[in-house]
């Protein structure tokens, strides 16, 4: 069953709609460093998957099915038949089964750190046992660590701080559902099945989701480009804010198509 997403609404009424996924951690807040650009342009729907942010955390255990019901969900409370859609990380995966498994509700798609599959059954089923023993804080380091470059990480330190805050206040059970969803989750078999042109995005040093991934997802999908960002590792909108913001708008366009 679905669940109601906690979500934010920015830009001009009747502007073309942008609805943003966030990665496994963190909120919708994780588009902040695009918000400025995109919502002169947009009407930007920023939303909190399930067990995060403000969003409810039903009792586990979860699929990434239930993660694009909830998706859908959304967008019909929003009124809209046809949107664009991005995410970045477990958002990317969630807007990229939505794509495919109901392909007349995205206009155009773009898929930001995504993985066909992410990691392994086992590291994930680690992880969650981690967090379940110790909460989201004793893993916190470590995935930031991943998320960004080291260069990075000791320029901003602020920067790293505000999404390693969004972590380790992320609840453990909750957090442990979606590792264990993840375990399982498979795009391939959805890729075929979506018809919005796509733009994939990789940071060129991604420990997580490397430029190889994104081109198996281009490979896969009917009509897709893959970009490479230089200089960014997972959270990569975040690390190269202008760079992503700029081909992010480049792609979508006017948003001629797009429900307002």
């Amino acid at each position: 069953m679905s669940v109601p997403l906690h979500h934010t609404v920015d830009g001009p009424d009747g502007a073309p709609l942008l609805v943003l996924g966030p990665s496994l951690g963190t909120t919708g807040a994780i588009w902040q460093p695009q918000l400025d650009s995109l919502a002169r342009r947009f009407r930007v729907v920023r939303y909190d998957h399930r067990g995060h942010g403000r969003s409810p955390a039903p009792p586990g255990p979860y699929r990434l099915e239930d993660f694009g019901q909830d998706l859908l969900a959304l967008l019909d409370t929003l009124g809209a038949d046809r949107v664009a859609l991005a995410g970045v990380s477990l958002g990317g995966a969630v807007a990229a089964w939505v794509a495919g498994h109901a392909p007349d509700r995205v206009e155009r798609l773009a898929l930001l750190a995504t993985s066909p599959r992410f990691g392994t059954p086992g590291l994930w089923a680690d992880r969650a046992a981690a967090v379940r023993a110790g909460g989201t804080a004793a893993i916190a380091d470590t995935v930031v660590g991943r998320w960004f470059t080291p260069g990075f990480t000791a320029r901003h330190a602020a920067v790293t701080a505000w999404t390693r805050q969004q972590l380790a206040t992320t609840p453990a059970e909750p957090y442990a559902a979606c590792c264990e969803a993840l375990a399982e989750a498979d795009l391939t078999p959805a890729l075929p099945a979506v018809t919005a042109p796509t733009l994939v995005l990789a940071g060129a040093e991604d420990p997580v989701s490397p430029p190889e991934h994104a081109r198996q997802l281009a490979a896969a999908l009917p009509d897709a480009t893959v970009e490479v960002v230089p200089d960014a590792a997972h959270l990569l909108n975040v690390e190269q804010p202008e760079p992503v913001s700029r081909i992010l708008l480049d792609f979508f366009g006017d948003g001629a198509g797009y429900d307002r």
